[in-house]
């Protein structure tokens, strides 16, 4: 009994010495320590990757094609993303989600960073941090040609559709302080709202500008209608509160705008 536990205690030791060797951090250059990165994590090639969260419904910002015979979300995001990861040296690992979901995967650091379209509205800087904003689009009413909704207070008495979670929706809730009866239905996906206006299960839609156009392309018998806006609905990368990225993240984005690779990118993706 006294040699198998003098044993047991000499295999415990080598095991704990073993494990204390596998804890060390290995720390490379530019890395962060510990629990400041929550969701990066080092990839096969050394390079450490960044989980980008976001909502791939939105087309040009983000969507899912096809075309080549593999389900791939590309788009407009995904090119910032990229290039961004070049210059900064990571990979990045694109997730998909619902939209009202991608705040809360920051908040509980299942994401690095989120691109989305996303506006940095003051209720969403309360929970996280933003970019600079990288580019500037409004809002549209999205609607039948025969319906001849153009303009918001022709909204009255309808149920409009918009994005969960988006300042689409925002902006819903806010006309509808001033225009009587007009109806939000709030849904996941653009995709869906775009069904619903087809099928005159909703009037309208509030999309923004440049997602709207691409649907209208697709649907000859729609139609979409810029908004009036005091406010420009700019988009930014947010990240988890005290993110390390922010600085960083913003130095690529100015030397884009710069340089003109954010323009050709607007090019590629809006035609403009």
């Amino acid at each position: 009994m006294k040699k198998t536990s003098l044993f047991s205690l000499a295999v415990s030791t080598l095991l704990a010495v073993a494990v204390l060797a596998g804890c060390g951090t290995g720390s490379q250059p530019g890395a962060q320590p510990a629990g400041e990165q929550p969701a990066g994590q080092a990839s096969s090639g050394g390079k450490k990757t960044l989980i980008m969260a976001t909502s791939a419904d939105y087309k040009p910002y983000e969507f899912h094609d096809l075309s080549s015979g593999q389900d791939e979300i590309v788009g407009f995001d995904i090119d910032i993303a990229k290039h961004i990861g070049k210059e900064l040296g990571f990979e990045v690992q694109v997730v998909d989600m619902n939209f009202d979901g991608l705040i809360p995967a920051l908040q509980s650091k299942r994401a690095d960073f989120v691109m989305a379209g996303m506006s940095p509205t003051p209720e969403r800087q309360k929970n996280v941090d933003f970019s600079v904003i990288y580019y500037d689009a409004k809002n549209s009413i999205v609607a039948k040609k025969e319906s001849k909704l153009t303009k918001p207070e022709q909204l009255a008495d309808k149920k409009v559709a918009v994005q969960t979670g988006s300042i689409q929706e925002e902006a819903a809730k806010e006309l509808a302080k001033t225009i009587q009866g007009l109806e939000i239905v709030s849904l996941n996906k653009t995709g869906e709202i775009i069904e619903e206006v087809k099928t005159g299960r909703v009037d309208a839609a509030i999309l923004e500008d440049t997602v709207a156009k691409g649907y209208i392309d697709a649907n000859p018998g729609l139609q979409f209608t810029t908004m009036p806006e005091a406010e420009k609905n700019g988009s930014a990368v947010a990240f988890p509160k005290g993110s390390p990225y922010v600085e960083d993240f913003n130095k690529v984005l100015k030397q884009m705008q710069e340089n003109g690779e954010m323009d050709k990118l607007i090019k590629k993706w809006f035609g403009q």
